[in-house]
């Protein structure tokens, strides 16, 4: 790689001479403007407007064009007497965190190769002092005519700088976003989610410029004198206008598209029921047939009891005033209740005569 730029890191008293190479570089495909009926290249020549004649680049300088419309010259030894100590020099000012850099402020790319054996101590030295920071450099540096703002970071085991804008030259949002009130729904923002967890992440080193490679297919076809490929018809739809059917409708393609199947479609393992089923109950009846037996067992043999004898569960045994409150109470009852007081009273009128 050819160094665009050569100069020195200037960190504190230590300075590390370095080499300024482009780290990145443009694959997009450049046209040439042609006169359409005979093809011939169209070029812009420079001229001067004075002597009205095109001039060599070693004629041209610079001048700054002063409001009243004068021209003021300024050579390039003119520019190398700025009185500013970044006119060779990326001097470092400050080390903050990466988060505080806003991505809006970043620019063009650079590698900084370390400049001969002598640098290579001192160009590791900061090396690792940014890794271990885990911090930027912020640094000035001239380029170009102009003094710039630039950041230092670590890429694998070199550094890396990437030029900023001023902040001053980041224009306010202000007016940007709507104005009208909005209202976002629960169910929106939930199926945003899940929108943003189907597509998931992605490796960036499988994205590829799509419209450079059809282009190339087309000047290809064209300097082979075939036909160029047509474009393919776009997927039939109508036009959305519900955003919670867009949503569902772009889940659902995306889940499609990545094989995932949807969360209706999914296994369902259930763990098989031991036992009878309990019976159901009707609702708004009574079952007189299920509370009878709970009704009608029997308690202990031991215990006495006045009430159960009133229903007719029981035999009668208890003494003789008992006795007469059951052949009360079992008027109007049923002919089994009158039999059983009856039997009572004849057992008690023997007892009588025998003890007499």
């Amino acid at each position: 790689m050819r160094s665009i730029w050569n100069g020195a890191i200037s960190f504190g008293l230590v300075s590390i001479p370095i080499k300024l190479v482009n780290a990145t570089e443009s694959h997009a495909i450049s046209f040439r403007q042609i006169h359409t009926e005979d093809n011939g290249r169209i070029r812009y020549r420079k001229v001067c407007e004075l002597e009205d004649r095109e001039v060599s680049q070693g004629e041209i300088g610079k001048a700054y064009e002063d409001a009243d419309g004068s021209i003021i010259p300024i050579t390039d030894e003119d520019l190398s007497h700025l009185p500013i100590p970044t006119a060779r020099t990326i001097e470092i000012v400050a080390f903050v965190p990466a988060e505080r850099i806003d991505p809006l402020q970043m620019g063009a790319a650079y590698y900084l190769a370390a400049g001969g054996a002598p640098a290579a101590k001192p160009y590791t030295l900061l090396r690792e002092a940014l890794k271990r920071s885990n911090k930027v450099a912020i640094a000035k540096y001239a380029l170009r005519g102009r003094e710039r703002l630039g950041m230092l970071r670590v890429v694998g085991d070199a550094i890396a700088m990437h030029g900023l804008l001023w902040p001053d030259e980041v224009r306010s949002p202000e007016g940007v976003a709507p104005d009208t009130d909005v209202t976002i729904r629960d169910k929106e923002l939930d199926l945003a989610d899940a929108l943003m967890d189907t597509l998931g992440e992605v490796d960036l080193e499988d994205l590829h410029d799509e419209y450079r490679e059809a282009l190339e297919e087309v000047i290809a076809a064209k300097a082979s004198g075939e036909a160029p490929p047509e474009t393919p018809e776009p997927a039939a739809g109508g036009k959305v206008l519900d955003l919670m059917a867009a949503l569902e409708n772009s889940v659902r393609a995306a889940r499609e598209s990545r094989g995932t199947p949807p969360p209706g479609e999914e296994a369902e393992v259930r763990p098989l029921r031991r036992g009878r089923p309990e019976p159901k109950e009707t609702e708004g009846k009574k079952s007189t047939s299920t509370r009878k037996p709970a009704t009608t067992k029997k308690t202990a043999p031991a215990r006495k009891s006045t009430a159960r004898t009133g229903e007719g569960t029981k035999k009668t045994t208890t003494k003789s005033t008992a006795t007469a409150r059951n052949a009360g109470a079992s008027k109007g009852t049923g002919a089994s209740k009158s039999t059983a007081a009856k039997k009572t009273a004849t057992k008690k009128t023997a007892s009588r005569k025998s003890t007499a």
